[in-house]
């Protein structure tokens, strides 16, 4: 294994909960989870060799990640196609909590691939400021958008 690759291998043991983390708010099927996980490290490698450094490599895997399951969420959309499956869990949590997070996941799908990237970063407890850097507005901006944002989600109706 030469040196880009150890070092490349190295970034994603470290930001695989990063990127997992952005998958998930963005499919709750494990295979295409999966899919999305795959995807994102091919396009890592893409700009690997690339990269500058002019960010925090956090904010750069963000933002990879976040434009690569954008995409993919747009072709998916476009493709019309049912998913079909049997996967039926008996034996979920039904306490107050995992329903309370269940609910805000059902609206937070129902935003737009932008509003939803800003508002999971506003979860992972980023500041104003590496959101935009993520998502490539103004820190105004984002303080605008995640206000807009969270009113949108208390009208949304399950």
């Amino acid at each position: 294994m030469n040196q880009q690759e150890t070092d490349f291998s190295r970034l994603v043991n470290e930001q695989k909960s990063t990127i997992y983390t952005v998958c998930y708010m963005f499919s709750n099927d494990q295979d295409e989870v999966n899919d999305l996980f795959q995807e994102i490290l091919v396009n890592l490698w893409k700009g690997f060799g690339s990269f500058e450094g002019r960010s925090d490599v956090r904010t750069w895997v963000y933002r990879v990640s976040l434009n690569t399951c954008i995409t993919q969420d747009r072709k998916k959309r476009k493709q019309n196609t049912v998913p079909l499956s049997m996967n039926i869990n008996l034996f979920a949590d039904q306490d107050e909590d995992t329903k309370q997070v269940a609910m805000l996941r059902r609206r937070i799908n129902k935003l737009g691939p932008f509003d939803r990237a800003i508002i999971l970063l506003w979860l992972e407890d980023m500041s104003y400021e590496e959101i935009g850097q993520v998502v490539g507005i103004s820190t105004k901006n984002v303080s605008v958008r995640l206000f807009r944002i969270k009113e949108q989600l208390k009208k949304i109706k399950d």
